[in-house]
C-alpha cells in the first residue's frame, strides 16, 4: 500500500519560476512579517493611515477616500459606537451598497473593539432576517440610501444607526484600544446545505494571516490597486480588502453587475488594476466583452477562486491578458482562507479538462482522508481536510457544529484540522486535483459517480464554457444525473455529436440522461452558481442531428409511444437515437416489459441496443411476430383446428 498523502511542501521550483513573473519592479515590496499578525488590525491600519495619509486608500466610480478621510470616517464611527454601546465585544450588522463607506464603516466597527457581520442589500429580505436573528446584534450600521430596508428589516431588540447622520460633534480625531489579535473580527455568513446559513467566526488574528499570505505571495506594494468585485460578505473578500488597506496600496470595489454603464473591461483599463481577483463565473463574463484592444499593461496578477477553472479559462488568460501577468487558480474556504496556489504563465502548458487547485500555501498542510477520517493512499481519492493554526474560530452559536468540522489534536498545540467537504486526489510530487463536493457524489444505478468528474468531461470537450452536473430523481425514484451547460461564444452545440464524445470518456452510467442548455448559470449573490435555481428539464424532444419523423406503422405509432413514456419525452421521433434520448438500462427493461404487455413480443436487451430507434426496433418485431405466426400455422395445434373446422 502507498504511503498516506500529506502536503505541506511549498511550490514546485517551476511553479516558483512562475510567480516571481508577476513581482512588482519598483523595488517597493515590504515583507509582511510574521509577528505582525500578532496585533489588531486597526493597530495595523493606523500604522498605514499614518505612513501614506494623501494616497488613495478606496475609490469607487463615485467616490475617493485617502487613507486620511478613510481613517477619519471610521474615528467617528467608531466614537459614535462608544457612546452608544460602550467597549463590550458584540456584533454590528452593516448593511451597505458594494463601495468606500461599507470599508470605513466595518473599520470604524472594529475600532469600536466589536466585531462586524456585512449584509448585502441584494439579499432576499427573508434571508436577512434569518442573519439578523441568527446574529442577534443590538445596532444595524447603514446609510441614506439603505435606512429603509434597514428600519423595515431591524427587530425592537436592533437599533438602526444611520451613518450619513452622524452629527458634527462627533470627533474624527484618532483614538486607541488595547485590542487583542484573538478577539472576534467578523462573522461572514455562508448557505449551510440544509438551507440555512450558518455563520463562521474570524478573529483579527486570523484575517492579519491571510493577508499577510497574499501580501507575501504577489508581493502586494503600495503602489497596487487591486480589485473588489466581491462583497464583503464573501469571504474572498477578506484577501483582496485587507491586503490592499494593511499595505498602504488602493482598493477598487465595483459592482460588476450593475456597473453604471461603465464595462468590467473597461473600467479594469481606466483605472490601471493591477491585481484581479474574482469567481471564474465573472472572469468569463469579463472576457466575453473583451475585444482585444483594452489597456492592461498594468495588470499583474489574474487570481481566480471559488469554483474549478478548465483549460478554456487558460485559453481566454492568454488570449486576452499581457504576456507579463500571471494567472493564479485557488482554492479557499471561509474556514480556512486559501488553502491551494497554482500558477499559470503565457508558456505553460495545460491539459483539456480542469486545472489542477496546485500546491499548499505556507502554513497550512493537506491531508487526504477516508470516511473514518484516517489517511487514504497515495493512489486514491479522499476527503481534503486542512490543518493549521490560523483557521477560522468556528461558527457562530453552534458549537455542536464547530466541534464536527473542526478536529483538535492535543498533540499538535493549537493546531487545528479542518474537514472541508471537498474530494480530491494528490499527485506525486504534491500537486492537487480537485475532484469536486462530497456532498455532490451520487450513487447512479449501484454506481457511485463524482459529478465533476462529467463536468470535467463535459468541460473538456473544448466548445462548452460552463457545466453543472446534479443528480436527480425522476417519476420511478431512481438517480439520474441531469447536466446544464452554457455553450462557449458562437459555438452551436448538438446534443447527438456531445453525447457520442461524452461516450469515448465516460462508462455509461455516468452520461447525464438529461442535458439543458442555458444562455448563462443562475448565480448566487457571491457569484457561485446556485444550484437551487437550476431550472427543471422540460419533458420536450432534445435537439438531435436528425430531423424528427412521425411513425409510418401502428407498430413505430406504439413504439413511439412506449417509449415516451419510458423516457419521459413529450414526443419521440422514429429515427431518434435511444441514447441520444437519454437512454440507459433502466428506461429500456421499461420498454422490453411494456412491449411485452402491448404488442405481445418478448425482446433481449440485446434487440433494442443494436436496434437503437423506434424504426430499427419495429422492424425486429414485427420480424419476430411474423416468424412467431408461422410458427404456430406449423404447429400441431394449428393444423388439427384447421381440419375440425374451429378456426
Amino acid at each position: 500500500m502507498s504511503d498516506p498523502i500529506k502536503q505541506e511542501r511549498r511550490l514546485q521550483p517551476s511553479q516558483e519560476i512562475i510567480r516571481a513573473k508577476c513581482f512588482d519592479s519598483s523595488a517597493l515590496f515590504v515583507p509582511f512579517n510574521r509577528q505582525e499578525i500578532e496585533q489588531s488590525i486597526p493597530e495595523r491600519f493606523e500604522k498605514m493611515a499614518a505612513q501614506y495619509p494623501d494616497c488613495i486608500a478606496v475609490k469607487t466610480q463615485r467616490r475617493t477616500l485617502t487613507y486620511r478621510d478613510l481613517n477619519e470616517q471610521a474615528n467617528r464611527l467608531a466614537r459614535a459606537l462608544l457612546v452608544k454601546r460602550g467597549e463590550r465585544q458584540e456584533p454590528v450588522m452593516l448593511l451597505f451598497e458594494h463601495g468606500a463607506q461599507e470599508v470605513a464603516a466595518l473599520l470604524g466597527t472594529l475600532k469600536a473593539g466589536k466585531f462586524y457581520a456585512p449584509l448585502d442589500p441584494s439579499f432576499p429580505p427573508d434571508r436577512i432576517r434569518i442573519i439578523l436573528h441568527d446574529c442577534a446584534a443590538s445596532v444595524l450600521v447603514t446609510n441614506r440610501l439603505n435606512l429603509q430596508l434597514a428600519s423595515s428589516l431591524a427587530t425592537g431588540s436592533t437599533e438602526v444607526l444611520d451613518m450619513d447622520a452622524l452629527g458634527a460633534d462627533i470627533s474624527d480625531r484618532a483614538f486607541s484600544l488595547s485590542l487583542s489579535p484573538r478577539l472576534i473580527a467578523c462573522i461572514l455568513y455562508t448557505s449551510g446545505s440544509t438551507g440555512q446559513s450558518k455563520g463562521i467566526v474570524q478573529d483579527h488574528r486570523s484575517i492579519l494571516h491571510r493577508a499577510m499570505i497574499c501580501t507575501n505571495m504577489l508581493h502586494i506594494t503600495r503602489n497596487d490597486r487591486l480589485s473588489l468585485l466581491h462583497s464583503c460578505s464573501f469571504g474572498a473578500a477578506i484577501y483582496h480588502l485587507f491586503s490592499s488597506l494593511l499595505n498602504g496600496a488602493s482598493l477598487f470595489p465595483f459592482d460588476a453587475q450593475a456597473g453604471g454603464g461603465l464595462s468590467l473591461a473597461r473600467w479594469l483599463s481606466s483605472e490601471r488594476i493591477s491585481v484581479y481577483h474574482s469567481v471564474p463565473t465573472l472572469f468569463r463574463q469579463l472576457t466575453a466583452d473583451m475585444n482585444g484592444s483594452e489597456e492592461l499593461t498594468g495588470l499583474r496578477v489574474v487570481s481566480l477562486t471559488g469554483a474549478p477553472i478548465s483549460s478554456d479559462d487558460v485559453r481566454l488568460y492568454k488570449k486576452y491578458f499581457p504576456e507579463r501577468s500571471v494567472l493564479l487558480h485557488l482554492m479557499g474556504a471561509t474556514e480556512t482562507g486559501w488553502m491551494c496556489q497554482y500558477f499559470i504563465d503565457h508558456a505553460s502548458s495545460v491539459a483539456d479538462g480542469t486545472i489542477p487547485v496546485g500546491y499548499a500555501v505556507e502554513d497550512k498542510e493537506l491531508i487526504l482522508v477516508d470516511d473514518n477520517g484516517d489517511a487514504v493512499a497515495a493512489d486514491q481519492a479522499g476527503e481534503i481536510s486542512v490543518k493549521s493554526r490560523y483557521l477560522a474560530a468556528g461558527y457562530w452559536g453552534n458549537a455542536e457544529l464547530t466541534q464536527a468540522k473542526f478536529k483538535s489534536d492535543p498533540s499538535s498545540g493549537d493546531e487545528r484540522t479542518y474537514l472541508t467537504g471537498d474530494l480530491g486526489r494528490m499527485n506525486a510530487d504534491g500537486c492537487l486535483v480537485h475532484l469536486g463536493r462530497k456532498d455532490f457524489l451520487a450513487k447512479i444505478r449501484g454506481f457511485r459517480v463524482e459529478v465533476g468528474e462529467v463536468e470535467s468531461a463535459l468541460l473538456a470537450l473544448g466548445y462548452i464554457r460552463e457545466a453543472t452536473v446534479v443528480a436527480r430523481s425522476d417519476r420511478q425514484n431512481e438517480k439520474g444525473l441531469l447536466a446544464y451547460i452554457v455553450p462557449a461564444a458562437q459555438s452551436a452545440v448538438r446534443l447527438t455529436s456531445l453525447r457520442g464524445a461524452l461516450r469515448e470518456k465516460l462508462p455509461e452510467y455516468m452520461i447525464p440522461e438529461s442535458i439543458v442548455i442555458l444562455s448563462a448559470m443562475p448565480l448566487t449573490t457571491n457569484g457561485k452558481i446556485d444550484r437551487g435555481a437550476l431550472p427543471d428539464p422540460d419533458r420536450s424532444r432534445p435537439p438531435l442531428d436528425n430531423p424528427f419523423t412521425l411513425p409510418a406503422t401502428p407498430v413505430e405509432e406504439t413504439l413511439a409511444k412506449i417509449w415516451s413514456e419510458a423516457l419521459n419525452i413529450t414526443a419521440v421521433g422514429v429515427h431518434d437515437d435511444f441514447f441520444d434520448l437519454g437512454g440507459h438500462s433502466l428506461p429500456a427493461m421499461r420498454i422490453i416489459s411494456k412491449v411485452k404487455d402491448t404488442l405481445g413480443v418478448e425482446l433481449s436487451m440485446r434487440n433494442l441496443l443494436d436496434a437503437a430507434t423506434v424504426a430499427g426496433l419495429a422492424e425486429i418485431i414485427e420480424a419476430l411476430q411474423k416468424t412467431s405466426q408461422k410458427a404456430d400455422e406449423l404447429s400441431p395445434d394449428h393444423r388439427n383446428k384447421e381440419d375440425t373446422g374451429e378456426l
